[in-house]
């Protein structure tokens, strides 16, 4: 092996462009300079303390093995951000930049009553809580990027903007936006020449609140906007929160290298609450107007919504506002009046094999002939196990039906495949997420249909 470091270098990058995915090897390693070799340590200069950190962490071991192959003998290495002559100016040009933009950027509108005090926490959202609170008391250092994610309805939001509140009384320049508003923005900045603004205002952040983030899935150039808005603020030290209605790992169309960022940090679910924490939620919101109310009349509204907690407290206040109305104190009966409009008033039918089948396609970004095929692969085995289950339990079908609807297979096949998702569902949080959102969108399919 030579002694010039460039030289090594280029030959371990050849070696590794073969052992890393493309879009690893984009992020982490393109632009990556061996810069001293004393025969023993070898030197790689990086773009930034951001992939150095990274390269460190994550490929380290792979880079060793790599150059240790190459020489014949061990060989140490050392990373290093790469520096130039320009930095002092740019540093000091870019400080000025933010001071102003800082001064432009309005206060995020968050809501009043999304704090941490307003947040009822429970066994289905203890982690999530925990980590955002800590997040607020400790920007940039306990988990960065926080990723939450969870089905509709479930507090996300709640606690990005409780977070939000923390960070602006603590004097910190706050950006809260949805991913599907920093879309928009971002075109209109396309649009009007405006780039440098759009990019000066977000990277000026000390904290950046994104919601609902998958719906930048699929968009390569708001991907790509975003990537490098993650970049420079996370090498700032500055906290990043975001969430989603997945987890990384199940948001279709999202980049590589994005994913690997959002999986970097803390990620926390949210699951539906249990019939406690719901009850106490409804006992908090009815505090907050100032009323009370009997909790046989709370156990009956909990029993009615399971999945959504915007459900859940719309139910006590349409019951208030009916028993306002009519003078009717509150009890079990008058909420069964109050709310009987929102029941369908026939009998409805269990959702169809087909109707399931295309949720469930929908959802895990897959076609019908691989949830049909023989193929054993997780990414299909996975969703078909649980289009096995919820025929069996929302569709009342037999095993054998089950089995003709999914492709001929065996009725001990179906058995196994619904007993597995229903001890999977006691004890991975993972499926029961994913089981909760896809009987919601199934309810929805139902009510557009």
């Amino acid at each position: 092996m030579h002694d010039d470091p460039t030289t090594i270098w280029q030959a371990a990058l050849k070696v590794l462009s073969t052992e890393v995915s493309r879009a690893n090897y984009d992020t982490w390693l393109e632009g990556t300079v061996g810069t001293r070799y004393d025969g023993e340590t070898l030197t790689i200069s990086t773009r930034s303390e951001f992939v150095t950190e990274w390269l460190h962490k994550r490929l380290r071991p792979t880079i060793l093995r790599t150059l240790t192959e190459l020489a014949g003998h061990p060989v140490a290495i050392d990373f290093e951000p790469l520096r130039t002559q320009d930095d002092a100016v740019n540093a000091l040009q870019t400080a000025a930049t933010t001071a102003e933009v800082r001064q432009a950027t309005p206060r995020p509108r968050l809501r009043e009553r999304y704090t941490f005090d307003n947040y009822i926490v429970g066994p289905s959202n203890r982690l999530a809580f925990a980590a955002a609170e800590g997040v607020a008391r400790d920007p940039g250092h306990l988990y960065n990027p926080l990723f939450i994610y969870g089905a509709a309805g479930l507090g996300k939001t709640h606690l990005l903007h409780a977070a939000g509140h923390v960070f602006i009384e603590r004097g910190f320049q706050v950006m809260y936006v949805s991913a599907e508003a920093f879309t928009n923005q971002l075109i209109t900045a396309i649009q009007k020449r405006a780039m440098d603004d759009f990019r000066a205002r977000y990277r000026s952040a000390d904290a950046l609140l994104v919601d609902d983030i998958q719906f930048i899935a699929g968009k390569e150039q708001t991907q790509d906007e975003f990537f490098y808005t993650f970049n420079e603020l996370y090498e700032a030290g500055r906290q990043i929160i975001i969430t989603s209605d997945k987890s990384p790992a199940h948001i279709s169309g999202l980049e590589e290298r994005l994913r690997t960022r959002f999986e970097w940090g803390m990620i926390a679910d949210l699951q539906p609450p249990d019939m406690e924490t719901r009850i106490a939620i409804l006992r908090h919101k009815a505090q907050e107007q100032g009323i009370r109310v009997r909790d046989d009349v709370l156990q009956v509204i909990a029993a009615r919504y399971k999945n959504n907690i915007r459900e859940l407290e719309g139910s006590l206040t349409r019951v208030v506002a009916y028993s306002r109305l009519t003078g009717e104190p509150l009890s079990p009966e008058l909420v069964h009046s109050a709310l009987a409009s929102l029941e369908p008033n026939e009998p409805r039918l269990p959702p169809s094999p087909e109707l399931i089948i295309d949720v469930v396609c929908r959802y895990f970004d897959i076609d019908r002939t691989g949830l049909l095929s023989v193929s054993r692969e997780k990414r299909v085995a996975y969703p078909r196990q649980i289009a096995m289950y919820l025929m069996r339990e929302l569709a009342h079908r037999s095993l054998v039906e089950i089995g003709q609807a999914l492709g001929g297979r065996d009725h001990s096949t179906v058995h196994h495949g619904w007993r597995k998702m229903e001890k999977s569902l006691s004890v991975d949080p993972e499926t029961r997420r994913d089981m909760a959102s896809l009987r919601e969108m199934i309810e929805q399919s139902r009510r557009i249909a």
